[in-house]
């Protein structure tokens, strides 16, 4: 199939599955967590996913926070918390220290149910949660970080886990997993690229070149001169996929600059936070 120039695509038959199964599994639980990517905090979001997960209490996960400025990420954070009234915490696969808060605010969530199961007559058992979000953003790695294992699927690709499981944290909690969900319809296609920016769309939906060229053009000035930097441009040429190519000698016959092998390495060293600590979303949204 011809991968269209200026849109992105998909028809992930398995998502509106998932959407489906997920809101069957909902009455399981007490809470929900829900992950996003720190570099589009905004865009990584599910549109409707109050209304998807009927009310249930829930609490934000912005994973991959090693991967932006802390200090700008705080405006999005304190930005998220006014527009859902709910908790936001930060967070990484890569370090443990806020494993405790996390399962605490967990926890505090899932209470008032358990209580009203209490009232019942019923033994308390351990809180359950729902974790949520787009593909690719980590949320199977953050069990595993919950849980200091490997017990759910993860993997570089969007899209990795299929299956709903349950892992135990500890015996207070329990969490279950869910396949990452997405927009059925994506008429934003500023938000499409971004994701495909953070690799939340699968890379059949589009071709490397175009992203790599949308992620240079979304770049504010001090980031293009971070990427000149990190790629050895002069800061008084343009930063271009073929400026990149010649800098770093990806050449192919006669010398022409090789851009597919260049999009592909820009796209790898961004989302690798190789080249600089960047959210890609705006304000202003």
């Amino acid at each position: 199939m011809k991968k269209d120039k200026t849109h992105i695509h998909w028809y992930p038959g398995h998502i509106a599955k998932a959407e489906r199964k997920l809101k069957e599994q909902l009455s399981l639980v007490d809470a929900v967590i829900e992950v996003i990517d720190a570099r589009i905090p905004l865009s990584s979001r599910y549109d409707n996913i109050t209304g998807l997960l009927n009310q249930k209490p829930r609490f934000l996960l912005v994973n991959k926070s090693d991967l932006v400025d802390k200090n700008e990420l705080d405006k999005y954070i304190e930005i998220l918390k006014k527009e859902t009234g709910t908790s936001v915490i930060p967070t990484s696969a890569k370090y443990n220290k806020d494993l405790n808060v996390i399962v605490k605010e967990a926890i505090k969530l899932s209470e008032l149910r358990i209580q009203v199961i209490m009232a019942k007559g019923l033994l308390r058992r351990p809180a359950r949660i729902m974790v949520v979000g787009l593909p690719n953003v980590g949320k199977s790695s953050i069990i595993n970080k919950l849980t200091r294992s490997s017990k759910t699927k993860t993997g570089a690709k969007a899209g990795v886990t299929r299956q709903q499981q349950w892992v135990r944290i500890n015996p207070q909690l329990e969490l279950l997993d869910t396949p990452g969900i997405i927009p059925m319809k994506q008429e934003d296609q500023e938000r499409a690229v971004k994701l495909a920016f953070v690799n939340s769309v699968g890379d059949n939906a589009y071709s490397n070149d175009i992203v790599a060229r949308e992620l240079l053009n979304v770049l504010n000035d001090k980031q293009t001169n971070i990427f000149k930097e990190y790629y050895g441009i002069e800061q008084n040429n343009e930063l271009t996929l073929e400026n990149i190519a010649i800098c770093r000698k990806w050449l192919i016959r006669n010398q022409e600059p090789d851009i597919e092998r260049t999009s592909g390495y820009l796209l790898k060293d961004f989302r690798e936070g190789k080249i600089g600590k960047f959210i890609l979303d705006n304000l202003n949204l």
